[in-house]
């Protein structure tokens, strides 16, 4: 199944990595907006931007996609803007052969488990989410659409990301928390309780530093 991925930053290279020693898809090349047709991406070529692909469908046989933004709001919109323009394209999954995902998961289209990262059973990760290296999330728990865990985070079980929430490197949830929709938890964080949408949240243990809006940068 040829498929592109969009995005060509770190984070797309280690998605890029996950696909191809996977083997389930091949990788025809990358599509990125701000980078030159032709120019190299790690192991691939830019094959133009996301305006150019429903051209590319054509030349390329193009079946499927994914989205390898780290940002959790542009790795959204993105992925609604190919769909919109390509609706045949399928939007796939990546999961690096050294994670370890329990058999009784639910994986989303469009999220990225990368290397060394341990999904337990029973949990249920949506659509676009990433679980970055490292990254372990335990029984029963649930990310909702485009939430993300950065490498080496570490949840309890029933733990609850909301969407387009985003976990800092290496944060700590205790068990049967919940992270609101569009919160951010800072690096090294440790929460312990749950933590209401929007919100910043860091230190150990983890405190409410402030309100955020949807979108606003934090990677």
């Amino acid at each position: 199944m040829n498929i592109v991925v969009i995005g060509s930053s770190g984070h797309a290279r280690s998605v890029l990595d996950s696909i191809e020693l996977a083997g389930h898809f091949r990788v025809v090349g990358v599509v990125d907006d701000y980078r030159a047709i032709g120019e190299k991406a790690g192991s691939r070529v830019v094959l133009g931007a996301v305006g150019d692909l429903p051209k590319l469908v054509s030349i390329h046989q193009l079946k499927g996609f994914i989205v390898a933004i780290g940002d959790n709001f542009a790795r959204a919109a993105v992925t609604s803007k190919v769909q919109s323009l390509c609706p045949e394209l399928d939007l796939v999954y990546a999961v690096h052969p050294r994670a370890i995902v329990a058999q009784e998961t639910v994986i989303g289209a469009g999220t990225v488990v990368l290397a060394g990262a341990v999904i337990a059973p029973g949990c249920v990760i949506g659509t676009g989410c990433i679980i970055n290296t490292v990254a372990s999330i335990d029984h029963d728990s649930s990310m909702h659409e485009f939430a993300s865990l950065a490498p080496r985070v570490v949840t309890g079980g029933n733990c609850q990301i909301g969407a387009f929430a985003a976990v800092g490197i290496g944060a700590v949830l205790s068990h049967r928390i919940g992270v609101g929709a569009h919160s951010v938890i800072g690096a090294g964080a440790v929460v312990l309780r749950s933590v209401e949408p929007f919100s910043v949240c860091y230190g150990t243990p983890a405190r409410h530093i402030r309100v955020r809006v949807a979108g606003e940068k934090y990677l």
